[in-house]
């Protein structure tokens, strides 16, 4: 558990950290982006309305003072030679779309064909403004019905683009890798007073078990004595043994838990027939299950070997087929079964719930002492820690356990564990 606890620890600090810089970066990036954009956007707006062209303005006497800005919203000092800077060129259509004139004069890196090329792809398409490769367009109406499609080369504006995201991608994965050699190295002191106060609670709990276990020897003993002095059987001695009986039962199975949360193993494993001891299990629980008025059917497979304890194997058939008997209306089929698919044995109890489970109880039944329905399971007798216990053998064996609620209501309890051939 405590180990599982660093890796969530360490994992939530990654992503955690992932989100930041996706945040971060992600958002720098998408603003240089849109500055890149903007700008040419600002300088296509000059050059369509001047017909393809900026504009010739004669220069002020002040000419180092800030400029107002022009009819286009732009201040021309914000670089007095922008006219110079920007590399331009454009291509009209009359109406027909035929092309009627190139205009490359301002551009060295493009042919008139090209320009005709990317030119024919604008008009052709239903974009007004936009990206082809590294230049930046506008398409405008003429006065004589035709089109002016404008082109800026913003190859310089999205080569530093690329490069900073490129280079921020680097010192961000560089960060993600520093990050989480920080938090695995850390997550053992973050982690260390709920380890220390779990291996106390486990401690607890075995010492406590064991000690629980004597002085119920010794009333279970005392009832025994009683019983026979009297000669005959008492109701009330009957109720102590049937209660000590319990609680030795609760104590074995929360040292058991508190042992497989050690990483102890099971002390026997042998080659087990799981067929064969499903069919005994059933069997044993046809009197339980035709006086609770309900009925069960099988679908055993020959021949599905495991490797375990065979006393654990047949409590957590035990534990499953109980659950489903305990919990299923009167009149009901309860389904058991066993099968081999690949290399895994897969064994299900399958049974009508009394109540509606929600997702959270489902995700929650191999909890210690949950009860999905607390009334009703609290008139029924058990503890809560059963399916716990079922959780905890089927991992001693490498398996995994697994519920789901069917499409028709009812619940299925799957357990998945190596084969034996």
């Amino acid at each position: 558990m405590i180990r599982k606890l660093r890796i969530k620890f360490t994992l939530v600090a990654i992503f955690s950290s992932l989100i930041v810089l996706i945040v971060l970066v992600g958002g720098t990036d998408l603003l240089n982006y849109r500055k890149v954009g903007d700008d040419s956007d600002k300088i296509l707006k000059i050059l369509s309305d001047n017909d393809g062209h900026f504009p010739v303005r004669e220069m002020p006497d002040n000419a180092g003072e800030p400029r107002p800005r022009d009819d286009f919203g732009m201040r021309r000092t914000d670089s007095p030679e922008i006219a110079f800077e920007t590399r331009y060129f454009s291509v009209r259509f009359d109406p027909s779309g035929s092309v009627t004139s190139v205009d490359t004069e301002m551009i060295a890196a493009v042919s008139d064909d090209l320009a005709e090329e990317y030119a024919k792809s604008v008009y052709n398409g239903a974009r007004t403004k936009g990206f082809i490769r590294d230049y930046r367009f506008i398409s405008v109406d003429t006065s004589y019905g035709g089109k002016l499609i404008v082109f800026c080369d913003c190859g310089a504006g999205l080569s530093n683009f690329r490069n900073f995201t490129l280079v921020s991608l680097i010192v961000s994965f560089a960060c993600l890798v520093l990050v989480s050699i920080a938090a695995a190295l850390i997550s053992g002191r973050a982690v260390r007073p709920v380890a220390e106060s779990y291996e106390k609670q486990k401690r607890f709990i075995t010492d406590a078990g064991h000690e629980i276990k004597t002085p119920l020897a010794i009333i279970n003993a005392d009832a025994d004595v009683l019983i026979a002095e009297n000669g005959e059987d008492n109701e009330w001695v009957n109720d102590i043994k049937k209660q000590t009986a319990r609680l030795s039962e609760l104590t074995n199975d929360l040292i058991f838990l508190s042992k497989m949360e050690e990483g102890g193993e099971l002390s026997v494993s042998s080659k087990i027939d799981l067929s064969e001891v499903l069919s005994d299990r059933v069997s044993s629980f046809k009197a339980v299950v035709l006086a609770g008025g309900k009925t069960i059917t099988t679908n055993i497979d020959k021949d599905v070997f495991i490797n375990g304890d065979p006393d654990r194997v047949s409590e957590l058939i035990n534990i499953l087929l109980d659950n489903a008997v305990k919990y299923s209306p009167e009149g009901k089929e309860i389904f058991a079964g066993c099968s081999l698919r690949g290399k895994t044995a897969v064994l299900e109890v399958e049974n009508e719930s009394l109540s509606r489970l929600t997702d959270k109880d489902l995700d929650s039944l191999f909890d210690r002492f949950y009860r999905a329905d607390r009334s009703r399971n609290s008139q029924s007798g058990g503890f809560g820690i059963g399916l716990s216990v079922a959780h905890a053998i089927v991992r001693s064996m490498d398996g995994k356990i697994l519920v789901q609620r069917k499409d028709n209501g009812r619940i299925l309890f799957s357990v998945s564990v190596p084969a034996v051939v």
